[in-house]
C-alpha cells in the first residue's frame, strides 16, 4: 500500500510541485521561455514560406504562361462524350440517344448567334479560313480581347437547327469535334505529304479525317459529311488568349455525320487532326486524335 502511495504521490508531485511551483516538471518562467521560442520559430518559418511564394509568383504573369516549352499538342475532344467511348444506341427509342443530343445542345448554345451580338466582344473574321488573328502580346496590358464569331449554322445539318436530334433519329447521328484550348497556341497548316490520299491541304487550315479503325470496318462506315467553317479548324480562331483575356473566346467547331454507317455491329472509328506541329501519343489517345465505338440498333 505504500508503495501505491509513493508512486501515486510521485505522479502528482510530477504534474504540480507545490513547493518549487513547477507543472510538468518546469516553472511559469520555463514555460513562458519554451512557448516563446516556438512561437517565434513558427513565425520565421511561416515568413520564409511565405516570402519564397511571394518571389515565385512575381516571376509569374496573370495572362502568360511562363513555361510552355513542354507543353503537350492539343488534345481532340468531341461531344457527344460517353464511358468508354462507346456511343450505342437504338433508332426507335428516343430515351436511348436523348443524353446524348442533350450535351450536344448544351456544347452549342454559346454558339448560337443572339449570343454573339455584343459588338464589344465579338468581330466578324470572315467565311473562309485566314491567317492567325493577332490581338497584341499577352502581357501587354490592352485587357479583354474580341472574340471571332463562330454560328452554330456553320454546322449544316449538324447544327440542331432543323433537326433537334442532331440526326440521331434516322440512324446517321452527328459527333461534334473540337480542339481542346491552348494559351497562346497556334496550330500549323499541314503539308500535303503528311495528310491521308483523301485529304488535300488548303492553307490556314487545320484538316481532320475519319476512317475505320479496324480493317473488318472499312465497309461499314459508309460515307462521312464534314461540316464547318472550311470543313476543319481555321487558323483565324488562334491564339486563345487565356480566360482573363479571352473569356468570350468560341473555339472552331467541326461536325461530323455518318450517312449511312452499318446498324446493329460495332463501328471503331478513329478521327485525327493533321497539322505540321500536332503529334500523336500512344500514352494518350485524345493527343490530336480519338476514337469511338459507334453501335447504332435498328
Amino acid at each position: 500500500m505504500s508503495g501505491n502511495k509513493d508512486s501515486d504521490g510521485g505522479w502528482r508531485t510530477f504534474l504540480w510541485n507545490s513547493e518549487k511551483r513547477e507543472f510538468l516538471g518546469r516553472t511559469g518562467c520555463s514555460w513562458f521561455k519554451i512557448i516563446l521560442f516556438y512561437v517565434i520559430f513558427y513565425v520565421c518559418l511561416a515568413g520564409i514560406f511565405v516570402g519564397t511564394i511571394q518571389a515565385l509568383l512575381l516571376t509569374l504573369s496573370s495572362y502568360k504562361p511562363t513555361y510552355q516549352d513542354r507543353v503537350a499538342p492539343p488534345g481532340l475532344s468531341h461531344t457527344p462524350r460517353s464511358d468508354k467511348s462507346e456511343i450505342v444506341f437504338s433508332i426507335s427509342k428516343e430515351d436511348t440517344f436523348k443524353k446524348y443530343t442533350d450535351s450536344m445542345k448544351k456544347l452549342l448554345e454559346p454558339y448560337a448567334d443572339e449570343q454573339q451580338i455584343d459588338q464589344m466582344k465579338f468581330e466578324d473574321c470572315g467565311v473562309t479560313p485566314q491567317p492567325y488573328r493577332e490581338r497584341g502580346p499577352l502581357d501587354s496590358g490592352d485587357g479583354q480581347r474580341k472574340a471571332c464569331r463562330f454560328s452554330k449554322n456553320l454546322l449544316g445539318s449538324c447544327s440542331g437547327v432543323g433537326d433537334a436530334t442532331f440526326g440521331f433519329r434516322e440512324g446517321r447521328p452527328c459527333i461534334i469535334v473540337k480542339l481542346n484550348r491552348i494559351v497562346n497556341f497556334r496550330p500549323k497548316a499541314p503539308s500535303n505529304e503528311s495528310l491521308p490520299d483523301q485529304v488535300r491541304a488548303q492553307p490556314n487550315l487545320i484538316p481532320i479525317f475519319c476512317k475505320h479503325k479496324r480493317d473488318e470496318d472499312a465497309d461499314k462506315i459508309g460515307e462521312i459529311k464534314y461540316f464547318g467553317l472550311g470543313e476543319g479548324f481555321p487558323l483565324q480562331y488562334y491564339p486563345y488568349y487565356g480566360k482573363q483575356l479571352h473569356p468570350q473566346y468560341l473555339q472552331p467547331l467541326v461536325a461530323i455525320q455518318f450517312v449511312n454507317i452499318t446498324v446493329d455491329q460495332e463501328v471503331r472509328i478513329e478521327c485525327k487532326a493533321y497539322g505540321a506541329n500536332i503529334e500523336y501519343s500512344d500514352k494518350d489517345r485524345y493527343q490530336g486524335r480519338f476514337d469511338v465505338k459507334l453501335t447504332i440498333n435498328s
